[in-house]
């Protein structure tokens, strides 16, 4: 009796903070290795004589595979569980940007063949890992924690910046372009090897107790990290998506994460770019001054994570819960069409600051995938909701090379970027309706 007393009175592990932490740690590897070609590109440019539409395509390659790849990397998650399926992806999508680094040993049409195809490949070993993300958060964080932990690992696109872009940089300076796959490359096989050493599901975790078990489940967690539908059929699988495409809240909600993902391609793409061939910095000084901007998203995205979560807590609805900071955020972010007409450096990258900040703030679609996805389908939600966002990492890079090379400038290519964070606002304010859970039985 004393002893079943001493167990419900203890005070719940806290477990969940090293998964997330896990989570944040791969993401931030995963962003960094999207990254690596925006870094090395103006030198890989030169070396390889691409014009800025090459560029874009080139800058494309991953995307292309990646969005593809999503709905069979949701059924993989749904079918064999997401801590195997992400252990392989960390491995495989790592020992591709190593091969990557082997570029620079060709020359030409044959290098250029190259690394568009070992983009291609990791971006199909990298589609399942947002979608896994989405679902381990769901099963270790109740929903008045939700926001903040998914807040929390998207904003490691900013964090990555953050921390490899200037060491990236210092790598390209000093040592040559293709090393920097090799590093990243190294890096990552390396995380893979530790992931499977630390994460687990709920109910599996060698750490947590019953009291935190307890704590997250009466707060809504589904507990299961895995899902029950191992021997989901190809037909059952259809008849779920297409019950997931006829939801207009999904509906909305993906069409928003393409627009919202824009900006994101911009930064992880064309932005060292933009201050390289339109604002004169060498690429050491660009890889420098990307990183206010990269550290105000990454305020910006715990700050909107920790509102959302805060107004959820003070008994406002889920729907407004999130949407208040996504719809601010977008907003906010279109102050980059303001760096037009500014010709200080110094204030170019404070309005990127900004814009920056307001995107981290409105990059609350994870959380609300974990508030809405359906319990027997979180994979397969996921995978679309990760389709439809990185479908413009095809359209971003391709579009602004286009705009680029027509204009002569990135002007145009701004306004392409502001618009997209309008037309988000237009998706969460008018189409998506209530936030909530889908049942699709």
């Amino acid at each position: 009796m004393g002893a079943t007393l001493a167990v419900s009175l203890a005070r719940p592990s806290r477990v969940r903070l090293v998964i997330v932490t896990m989570i944040f740690v791969a993401s931030t590897i995963n962003y960094a290795d999207r990254a690596t070609l925006s870094i090395a590109g103006p030198s890989l440019a030169k070396d390889l004589g691409l014009d800025a539409v090459s560029m874009g395509y080139v800058f494309s390659a991953f995307a292309w595979s990646y969005v593809l790849a999503q709905l069979p990397g949701g059924w993989l998650l749904d079918r064999y569980g997401a801590k195997s399926v992400y252990a392989v992806a960390i491995f495989l999508w790592s020992s591709f940007t190593l091969m990557q680094g082997a570029v620079g040993f060709f020359t030409g049409f044959t290098a250029v063949a190259l690394l568009f195809c070992l983009r291609l490949i990791v971006g199909l070993a990298e589609a399942p890992v947002f979608p896994a993300n989405a679902r381990i958060t769901a099963a270790w964080f109740p929903a008045s924690e939700r926001g903040t932990a998914s807040a929390f690992f998207n904003s490691s696109q900013y964090f990555a910046t953050v921390l490899f872009t200037p060491l990236m940089g210092w790598v390209v300076h000093n040592f040559g372009w293709h090393h920097v796959f090799t590093f990243m490359g190294v890096l990552g096989i390396a995380f893979a090897l530790l992931w499977t050493q630390v994460i687990y599901g709920p109910k599996e975790h060698p750490s947590v107790n019953q009291a935190e078990l307890d704590y997250i489940r009466e707060g809504g967690a589904l507990l299961d990290m895995d899902g029950h539908t191992r021997a989901t059929a190809p037909g059952q699988t259809w008849e779920t998506i297409r019950k997931l495409l006829s939801n207009r809240m999904l509906l909305g909600i993906y069409i928003g994460q393409y627009c919202i993902t824009t900006l994101t391609y911009f930064f992880l793409t064309w932005f060292p770019v933009y201050l390289v061939k339109e604002r004169g910095l060498s690429i050491l000084q660009a890889g420098f001054a990307a990183v206010l901007p990269a550290l105000c998203g990454f305020a910006g995205g715990i700050l909107g994570g920790w509102v959302s979560d805060l107004l959820l807590k003070n008994g406002y609805s889920l729907t407004a819960a999130r949407k208040i900071p996504i719809v601010g955020g977008m907003l906010l972010s279109m102050v980059i069409i303001g760096c037009n007409y500014v010709q200080a450096d110094a204030v170019v990258i404070g309005l990127m600051a900004l814009a920056f900040f307001g995107k981290g703030i409105g990059a609350l679609g994870w959380a609300v995938v974990s508030d809405t996805s359906p319990k027997e389908g979180g994979g397969l939600s996921g995978g679309l909701f990760n389709t439809f966002g990185n479908t413009a990492g095809i359209t971003t890079p391709i579009a602004i090379g286009y705009i680029v090379q027509q204009t002569g400038s990135f002007n145009g290519a701004l306004v392409f970027v502001g618009l997209n964070a309008l037309v988000a606002v237009f998706c969460y304010l008018v189409i998506v309706g209530e936030i909530k859970r889908v049942e699709l039985r």
